[in-house]
């Protein structure tokens, strides 16, 4: 998650129904407005917004500790031309909780059992910090399905061995299940934000992580920590498209020497929450990216 691939050091560096209008001379029945499909996986609920409509479905996916609803003003931006789709993963905002494994192959799974239960078609996947690994998956688990990829905030540190020892981490780890609000919220708080990032941006972030099942929090943290998400990404052999925050850098150069095709879209002035806290410039970006996968996906 973002503990190793988006923070400056190891241990520091882890979200319609259909109208109708007759004008007849005799009132014909009304329509009922259609039901939501109830999504689950493996009998865990998934809650989930979709504006329906759209030939290219654009997928959000939420990062650590928070849910659907940060994705607002995507979803009220981008539904007028494309169908929008906005998860809750299982164990955050009000998707179930009943797994006791928090794995990114499970959340691949998840986002497996959306994109197939409510048949979507020409999915641009978008996942925000832990869930550039999720997404990664899910491609992978999809790949008739999904035509493009795009990070926020997330593959900085592509160079980074998962498979190597970290005491601090474990230490982290530990302290952690110990007690969490006393580990973690300084953590989040020194290293997740600007000095641009609005303090009601931060105040909601900090609260929702606080207010987390600390379980779930941790296990799913430490599970996304070992996951080879740049080795996964770079066999997926299709481009990812990075819209970063510059307040820490990108590594490109292990991205281009792990393989992986990238175009990265640096966003300036905000920290680990660019869709939030700047919106406007944060959906230019990510016009950029989805008009670049719908062009590479016309090529013969």
């Amino acid at each position: 998650m973002f503990m190793k691939r988006y923070s400056p050091v190891t241990l520091m560096a882890v979200l319609s129904a259909t109208l109708f209008a007759c004008h007849q001379a005799a009132p014909e029945k009304e329509t009922p407005a259609s039901e939501a499909v109830k999504i689950n996986n493996q009998g865990v609920n998934i809650n989930y917004d979709d504006s329906k409509k759209g030939d290219t479905t654009l997928l959000f996916v939420h990062g650590w500790c928070i849910n659907k609803g940060y994705w607002k003003d995507q979803f009220d931006f981008f539904q007028s031309k494309y169908r929008v789709v906005a998860v809750d993963l299982p164990g955050f905002g009000t998707s179930g909780k009943n797994r006791e494994k928090w794995t990114v192959e499970a959340y691949g799974e998840d986002l497996s059992a959306v994109m197939q239960q409510l048949d979507l078609k020409n999915v641009i996947l978008v996942g925000h910090s832990m869930s550039g690994n999720i997404i990664v998956e899910a491609a992978l688990q999809n790949k008739d399905r999904v035509i493009g990829l795009v990070g926020v905030d997330n593959f900085k540190n592509a160079g980074w061995d998962p498979t190597q020892p970290d005491t601090a981490a474990a230490n982290f780890y530990k302290g952690a299940r110990q007690n969490y609000k006393a580990v973690v919220l300084p953590y989040s708080s020194q290293y997740l934000f600007s000095s641009t990032t609005d303090t009601l941006v931060k105040a909601k972030v900090l609260n929702d992580i606080a207010n987390a099942d600390t379980l779930i929090a941790i296990d799913c943290l430490e599970r996304g920590d070992s996951y080879p998400g740049s080795d996964k990404l770079a066999s997926l052999k299709k481009t990812i498209y990075l819209i970063n925050s510059d307040y820490t850098p990108t590594d490109t150069a292990a991205l281009t020497k792990k393989g992986i095709a990238y175009m990265l879209l640096p966003i300036h002035g905000t920290g680990h929450y660019p869709m939030n806290e700047n919106p406007s410039e944060f959906n230019t970006r990510l016009t950029q990216a989805i008009e670049k996968i719908g062009a590479s996906s016309n090529e013969p």
